[in-house]
């Protein structure tokens, strides 16, 4: 495939971010005999991989203004073009030495999500879209499944934990949900849902209490896909409103439909 130059500098910045967290995933075991060496360790590996990306996407769009979850909001000289970056989604899962991570990197233009690209490096898989130029998995293309029943279809949705969320909410949701579906499954990385929505992985996805970084580059991905995309009111205020459902069109309908009912 030919990627753009904005693609192909993402792309770089995302891998060089990657190679980082790979390295410090491969110290996460000798750490877990301390209750305070992980989550500072992780703390470290987060805020060293957002710094990569940051000089990386500055470098090359030295105008774009940034959002990214550990160091807040850059203001950039173009007011139209603004990153928007998670450098690990998945703490709890790289903490823990579970693989299932990524690096998520979103362009956002005038308030829309344009291009993404999703990295778990250590499955070395890559997700990338860009607005009109359809979404890819290592250079191969990948389209959203085409199930149409809920019957046949694999859930993928974020719990509330730690006083985070409405427990008892989504205990309701959940309940509704899961007699209607082939199987319910949490993976613990938001971005990473959504990139295996586009995949056809996963049928369908939705989550409440996001934030932007969690979704932008999962957006473009699951419609560069041939997915739909909607907040939980059936709107386009996503990053606004921090909740999301996301599948084709019917399982996408028919998803919202069950949990806003419950």
């Amino acid at each position: 495939m030919i990627r753009s130059p904005l693609m192909t500098v993402m792309v770089q910045a995302v891998r060089k971010a990657g190679r980082s967290l790979v390295r410090d995933f491969g110290e996460v075991e000798n750490l877990q005999v301390s209750l305070k060496g992980p989550a500072d360790f992780v703390s470290n590996a987060d805020r060293k991989a957002e710094r990569i990306l940051q000089e990386e996407l500055s470098r090359a769009r030295p105008n774009f203004g940034f959002l990214m979850e550990e160091s807040g909001e850059v203001d950039g000289a173009d007011e139209s073009h603004r990153w928007i970056i998670d450098p690990l989604d998945g703490t709890t899962n790289f903490l823990h030495g579970i693989p299932m991570f990524c690096i998520s990197v979103g362009l956002v233009r005038d308030g829309v999500p344009v291009a993404g690209v999703i990295f778990n490096p250590v499955m070395d898989e890559l997700y990338i879209a860009e607005k009109g130029a359809g979404a890819f998995l290592n250079d191969r293309r990948i389209r959203v499944a085409a199930r149409r029943a809920l019957s046949e279809s694999v859930i993928t949705c974020g719990v509330p934990h730690m006083g985070r969320g409405d427990l008892a909410g989504f205990g309701r949701e959940y309940a509704a949900l899961g007699p209607k579906v082939s199987g319910l499954r949490r993976t613990g990385a938001a971005a990473l849902d959504l990139a295996w929505v586009a995949a056809g992985r996963f049928d369908g996805f939705w989550e409440r209490n996001l934030k932007a970084w969690d979704m932008a580059a999962g957006i473009v991905l699951v419609r560069e896909a041939g997915g739909y995309v909607s907040d939980l009111d059936d709107g386009d205020k996503m990053l606004a409103k921090g909740d999301i459902v996301a599948g084709n069109e019917q399982i996408r309908r028919d998803l919202l439909a069950v949990i806003r009912k419950a």
